[in-house]
Order: structure tokens, then sequence, then C-alpha cells
């Protein structure tokens, strides 16, 4: 499929790092700017499953989920992306000062340089992962990974999520589980939703991709390693029958949002098996990534 450009946002984004209300960056290299206009772009937004709504981008996601006493958003996408979603959340019917807690699966700039247009907008209480909420507040400048290469408009972080706290608003609740080694404080919520009279286990996955980080030898982050690890067991033993994540692409969300629209039953996102497979295909590229570098390094 032929993407479309928006000239006004390809000409905000080539002003990233040079113009952006955050500290100082290098401009955004063109192959990765290029890889972010490609997942940034509009999609109508739609209801996924019970009280959860999709409120995202294409690629990058955001996700909505409602509730009588307010509502909590997870990720923002990119800075630029804030009144995309503000739009898509009125669209549904829903007010953007409804939005009491923001909260974040990863902090790098694809999901998290918007928390701070957002708090303005909304008001809300920003919940963020002790790993995590440096990056944040100084914008990516605290990043292990990009510490000098993007940034944006820091956000101040109200409240730490810890491992296993339960966020509960209106009825709902989400839990939290540390899932580091993407970001040092990568966070997978989880939830239970009801959909014609059954219950679902909904989890929304941080990730478990390497994006280039040394897995061993890291001075930034030394126990990278060990962290995937621990996160590959954390979420095996996790339930799971609907799959979201932090990147549409990871579980098929434009295919499954086509066939949604179409009234297609079950619903299509109601997919464990996809879940597991995405799983075994991450472990798997973990695990040989860790056996080239343990042999590299004569282990």
């Amino acid at each position: 499929m032929r993407i479309r450009y928006s000239i006004g946002f390809l000409t905000v984004l080539l002003a990233m790092g040079s113009t952006s209300s955050a500290p100082q960056k290098e401009k955004i290299p063109a192959k990765e700017l290029a890889e972010f206009l490609t997942w940034a772009q509009p999609v109508k937004p739609y209801r996924i499953i019970g009280n959860i709504y999709y409120v995202g981008a294409n690629e990058l996601t955001s996700y909505l989920i409602t509730t009588p006493q307010g509502h909590i958003l997870i990720d923002t996408g990119m800075e630029e992306m804030a009144p995309q979603i503000e739009k898509n959340i009125e669209t549904l019917g829903f007010r953007v000062r409804d939005v009491k807690i923001l909260l974040n699966t990863q902090a790098h700039i694809d999901h998290a340089a918007g928390f701070a247009a957002l708090k303005r907008a909304t008001g809300a209480k920003l919940m963020i992962s002790r790993g995590d909420a440096p990056v944040i507040e100084s914008g990516g400048a605290k990043d292990f990974l990009w510490p000098d290469r993007f940034g944006w408009e820091p956000a101040k972080v109200d409240q730490i999520v810890e491992d296993g706290e339960e966020i509960v608003l209106g009825g709902v609740v989400l839990t939290a589980h540390l899932t580091p080694g993407h970001t040092k404080g990568c966070t997978t919520y989880t939830m239970t939703v009801r959909e014609e009279g059954k219950d679902y286990h909904v989890l929304f996955l941080g990730s478990t991709t390497r994006v280039g980080a040394k897995l061993l030898g890291n001075e930034k982050y030394p126990r990278i390693a060990d962290d995937y690890q621990k996160t590959f067991q954390v979420l095996r033993e996790l339930p799971c029958d609907v799959f979201l994540a932090s990147h549409g692409s990871f579980y098929d969300s434009l295919k499954k949002a086509e066939r949604l629209a179409r009234g297609e039953k079950p619903n299509p996102f109601v997919d464990p098996r996809g879940f597991r497979a995405f799983l075994n295909e991450q472990e798997t590229g973990f695990r040989t990534e860790l056996r080239q570098a343990q042999a590299a390094k004569g282990n």
C-alpha cells in the first residue's frame, strides 16, 4: 500500500532536534526520519474490545481505556502526534479533559515524546516506571542507548509505577509488569475486559526488540542480558487473550482492524496464539544474538 505524506508533518519532523523545546539534539538522521514518517500516519480511531479504544497512528500505538470516573491513555507516539491523538479521542465521543492517567510502555521518542503536550491538554497524572522516569523527565537525554541522538520536550513525572502495582480507576484495574531490556523501565500492562458475557485477559506489551543495544559489556546497562531473560520469563507466565503492543506490526493491528470493521466474529484481536508466536520469535532472536556476543568475547 502506498503511503501519502503530510507536507506539514514532514516539515515539523525535519526541524526536530534544532527547533524543539527540548534540549538541543542532533538532527534526526534521514533514514530514521523516513521510518518515523511511515509509522506516524493517521488512522481512523476505533473500539478494540470492551472499553479499550485505539487512538494511535498506523504503527505507533496509543490506547484509550474509558471508565465512568475518567480515562487512561497508554503511550503518545511522537511529539507531533499529540493533536492527532486528541482529535481521535474526541472523534470517538470522549473528552480529552476526562483523561486522568497517562501511562507509558517504553521511554523512547516514538512512544513517549507527546507526554508534555498531553499533560497540558488533559491535566492528567503522568505515571512512569522508576527505570524510565529519568528519560521522560530529561526529554531523552538520560536514555542509555540514544542519549544524544533524539530529543523531545521533557515531561514531569507525577508518580512512579512499581512492578506489580495496580492502577485503579472507575472499576478498571491495570497491573504493571516490569519487562526491561528494550528500555530500563520498559513496562507491560495487563487488565481484564468483558465482551458479550465473556472475560478476556488483555496484554499491552512494551517491547522485546534489541534495537542494536550491546548485550554484553554494556557499560551504560550492565545487566541488560539478564533483564531480557527475566522479561521473557515474566511474559510467558502472563495470561493473554488479547495481544496489544507498542507497535502495531507486533500484532498485525491494521489487518485486524480491517477484519473488525467488517464485523468478523469472533473478535480478531482475541489472538493468544499470535502472542505466543511473537514471543517465540523474539526470544529465539535474543538468544541467537546473545550466543553470537558470547562467541565474539570468547565466553
